[in-house]
């Protein structure tokens, strides 16, 4: 099958087959992906301490950080390409590209000035002690020096995925992940380098799939070609790109902010060791995460090629299959990690202190986790129809609007477990808010209205020929 016979499968195919198809493989990417992450928190808590897992923990928003802005690159690119290409303007989907291209680049200088003169302030400025300090720098110096490779491969995957091509997009994913799994040994205790050999590990990784993603477009494999003269920025492109994408970088600054605040009501309210046990629940929450997360990016490409086609019928019927699949994913998550959180822990620490509070932050964390499918899917849902504002709102809810306050409220009344009833608590708010926004948009986006036409809002820039 050439690349446009399997981009146009996104306006043919069975639904469920087709959600099924891109979902699977972005779950198990992304299930690499993290597990590579766990295995260097395993690895860091095992063979140099539970100080040091808190200072990757800290270092941890600066990363974000950098994540955000990739995916604001890649998901807001992502959702104007599969537009593009379901109006069969495959010419401007690749000038999208091109300038995507040269925005990573802007970026990774960014990300080299960080490196060498402003990493130490910046840490400190999130919460470092002189405890966790040395092991935030360690860590964070090698991936901040290969932003470039961090965030061409993020963004790269979710246009990738753009395009249809969900089992590349999941190779991008696990291939990083092998070559990191088996090199973090090698530098963490082979060579004595600790937390720095897990940060080169994974920066080696990186750059093995920046050059296999880059042979897959240069080999003509994709819908998609990498010319020199779209490298030139075009401000309607980029303008574009960065509304659509904005919401993905708000949600995941705020994520940077949200960690910053509870490092700091941890430190305040309890000790450097409840930021490290913060940080081994973030790396099973990422876990939890990407049965929803998969199932919505795979609806993504599906929707906003449909929604460029005119099918909104299929459209809708995708939304509505997607919402019932994610409730039903994130109630068996709520209730497994409710009632047996300690073995999940035990993968991490055999420390009895450690798993004990942790416990009991899981059962708080999670109580309410039934519910995050559906904000998911909607933040994800208006991204794919271009429609920022909306997007914006629900990525804002959760962390900016709810979790942060609640996570600075709560400690002056609750002490320490007030940071823990404050997930919950921002998680039914979060869900609130989406219903009613979906509820509001109910006769364009989920039940056929007097209108067929899905209105933008005239919030989409009209590309240039």
């Amino acid at each position: 099958m050439n690349p446009k016979q399997q981009t146009e499968l996104l306006g043919k195919q069975k639904i469920t087959t087709l959600l099924r198809n891109l979902s699977i493989p972005a779950m198990i990417g992304m299930f690499v992906m993290t597990l590579y992450n766990v295995v260097d928190t395993i690895f860091i808590s095992y063979g140099v301490g539970i100080d040091a897992v808190a200072g990757t923990t800290i270092a941890f928003p600066l990363m974000m950080i950098v994540m955000a802005v990739s995916a604001a690159l890649g998901m807001g690119g992502a959702s104007v390409i599969s537009r593009r290409l379901g109006e069969q303007r495959g010419g401007e989907a690749n000038l999208v590209f091109g300038n995507i291209i040269s925005l990573i680049i802007i970026v990774s200088i960014i990300g080299l000035f960080i490196a060498f003169f402003a990493l130490e302030p910046l840490l400190l400025l999130f919460g470092a002690t002189p405890t966790t300090l040395p092991y935030a720098m360690e860590y964070m110096f090698p991936i901040m020096f290969g932003t470039f490779f961090f965030s061409f491969g993020f963004a790269a995957n979710n246009i990738v995925r753009s395009e249809g091509n969900a089992k590349f997009a999941m190779y991008t994913m696990i291939v990083p992940a092998i070559i990191n799994i088996i090199l973090d040994p090698i530098f963490i205790f082979g060579f004595n380098m600790g937390v720095r050999g897990a940060a080169i590990a994974t920066v080696i990784s990186q750059i093995a799939v920046t050059g296999m993603i880059f042979q897959y477009f240069l080999a003509g494999k994709s819908s998609l070609s990498l010319q020199m003269e779209n490298l030139k920025l075009k401000f309607g492109i980029v303008k574009e790109v960065l509304a659509v994408g904005m919401p993905a970088f708000v949600q995941q600054a705020a994520g940077s902010l949200m960690m910053i605040a509870i490092n700091a009501m941890l430190i305040q309210h309890g000790s450097e060791m409840y930021v490290g046990i913060f940080g081994i629940i973030q790396r099973i929450l990422m876990f939890t995460v990407i049965p929803i997360t998969g199932i919505m990016q795979g609806m993504m490409p599906i929707v906003g090629y449909n929604y460029g086609a005119k099918q909104f019928e299929r459209m809708r019927e995708t939304i509505w299959i997607t919402l019932k699949i994610v409730t039903v994913c994130a109630a068996v998550i709520s209730l497994m990690l409710v009632f047996i959180p300690s073995p999940f822990l035990r993968i991490f620490t055999s420390d009895p202190t450690v798993i004990k509070e942790g416990s009991f932050a899981m059962r708080i964390l999670f109580i309410t986790f039934f519910v995050v499918g559906v904000q998911v899917v909607a933040g994800g849902l208006y991204q794919a129809l271009g429609r920022p504002k909306p997007a914006l709102i629900l990525s804002l809810s959760r962390q900016i609007l709810f979790l942060i306050p609640l996570v600075l409220i709560l400690p002056q009344f609750f002490g320490l477990i007030g940071v823990w009833l404050a997930f919950p608590i921002a998680d039914i708010l979060s869900f609130i808010l989406a219903s009613v926004l979906l509820y509001r948009d109910r006769d364009t986006i989920l039940v056929k209205g007097k209108n067929e036409s899905v209105h933008e809002e005239n919030e989409n820039v009209v590309l240039p020929s």
